[in-house]
């Protein structure tokens, strides 16, 4: 294989049966990016082109959906909360950076895929499902590291820190990439394997198995070089990586599991240790204790939200019972309660991406706000049983 390296950002690789590939490593908020893929596609005229865009996400890019049969409360109930508030955090960073720069997020492959349309140029879709991608890194990261990826992407998503188009030019340097690249494996390794490697791997392997000789394929520059890695190791036979396999769903961490239900017996066998050692007013002293705990912290939280004043007092009464459960979660319920109470609007979802780059839009729109209550009544459950456990302890001592 002989690659090309025409610019920091657009490669010529040539494979071994003579076909060819442009590859275009772009930065999704840049107006030079969109404007580089067009040039591209227009001076090598290929017989396909290749984009980092999956069909579910092609779909609600280009397709107007409707709305009003869209239900939240079904993202709660199948337990898929934290994986839309990252996504929603992940896409109102993107979306603030482009209003910056004055390019939508991805303008640069939609553009190519409407340019390959009006060529009558074929499209390959090659990238991997997004809801498998941001499920494997969610089943893949443990407690403390969800926490600091949520942590991390909201705080991106509310920062008022600008970029200039010549820093967010120089994101697209490969020297910059890895430094960064080596920034996120070292803070969340489970996360860059699944959004990067994996994804890498994915990338080359629906490039190299699309047909045509001559392709043009547009991708983010952070998976510029881990894709050419891989290509090399497809073309000299020593591997292909399977696509079927990466799509797959991986268990939940056995010692995560471990710890959901180890807790909820802590506590439970501290109240039973209560009652045996120093009688059953002791025992239920300590229960109404962990109560009071409980309750105050997930209604402080919840009012906060500023959910709707029955759902506040709902998850603040169930809290406690729901912490004891690792199946069910208050958060759960607060989503629901909310989404019902105050059920979304067509204005909502259509003004979803917009609310999302403010924190006053995430009180103001109904979708965002069930996710933020969702958010806060689990941050404050969680919070009372954190802060209940060792005075339980000490009150038992």
């Amino acid at each position: 294989m002989q690659i090309e390296k025409i610019s920091d950002t657009y490669h010529r690789i040539t494979f071994s049966d003579g076909s060819i590939v442009y590859l275009i490593g772009t930065a999704h908020v840049s107006r030079n990016s969109v404007e580089e893929v067009r040039n591209i596609i227009e001076t090598e005229n290929p017989d396909r082109v290749c984009i980092e865009l999956d069909a579910s996400r092609m779909a609600s890019k280009t397709s107007r959906k409707n709305w009003e049969n869209q239900d939240i409360r079904k993202v709660f109930k199948e337990g898929k909360g934290f994986l839309l508030l990252a996504n929603t955090a992940l896409a109102s960073f993107q979306r603030k950076l482009g209003a910056q720069t004055g390019a939508n997020p991805g303008e640069e492959i939609l553009g190519a895929a409407k340019l390959a349309e009006e060529k009558g140029i074929p499209v390959s879709l090659c990238d991997r499902d997004i809801q498998a991608t941001f499920r494997r890194a969610w089943a893949k990261s443990g407690l403390w590291n969800k926490c600091k990826l949520l942590a991390t992407l909201i705080s991106a998503a509310f920062s008022d820190e600008e970029i200039t188009p010549e820093e967010l030019e120089e994101l697209k340097n490969q020297e910059t990439l890895e430094g960064m690249l080596n920034e996120v494996a070292k803070e969340l390794p489970s996360v860059k394997e699944v959004l990067i490697d994996e994804r890498d791997s994915y990338l080359a392997s629906k490039i190299c198995s699309a047909p045509g000789q001559r392709k043009v394929a547009v991708i983010g520059a952070g998976h510029t070089k881990g894709v050419i890695a891989t290509m090399e190791c497809i073309d000299n036979g020593e591997s292909t990586p399977d696509t079927n396999e990466l799509e797959v769903i991986p268990k939940g961490r056995n010692i995560g599991k471990a710890v959901s239900f180890a807790i909820p017996a802590l506590i439970i066998a501290l109240i039973v240790y209560g009652i045996v050692a120093n009688g059953w007013d002791q025992g239920i002293r300590t229960f109404i204790y962990w109560i009071i705990v409980n309750v105050s912290c997930t209604f402080v939280t919840t009012l906060i939200s500023a959910a709707h004043p029955l759902n506040i007092l709902a998850c603040a009464i169930t809290a406690p019972f729901f912490a004891l459960n690792p199946v069910l979660g208050v958060g759960m319920l607060g989503g629901i309660l909310e989404a019902t109470l105050r059920k979304p609007k067509v204005m909502d979802f259509e003004k979803l991406n917009d609310d999302a780059m403010t924190l006053k839009g995430w009180y103001r729109n109904r979708i965002l706000h069930c996710l933020l209550v969702f958010f806060l009544s689990s941050i404050g459950s969680m919070l009372g049983t954190f802060v209940a456990f060792p005075l339980l302890i000490a009150r038992l001592a």
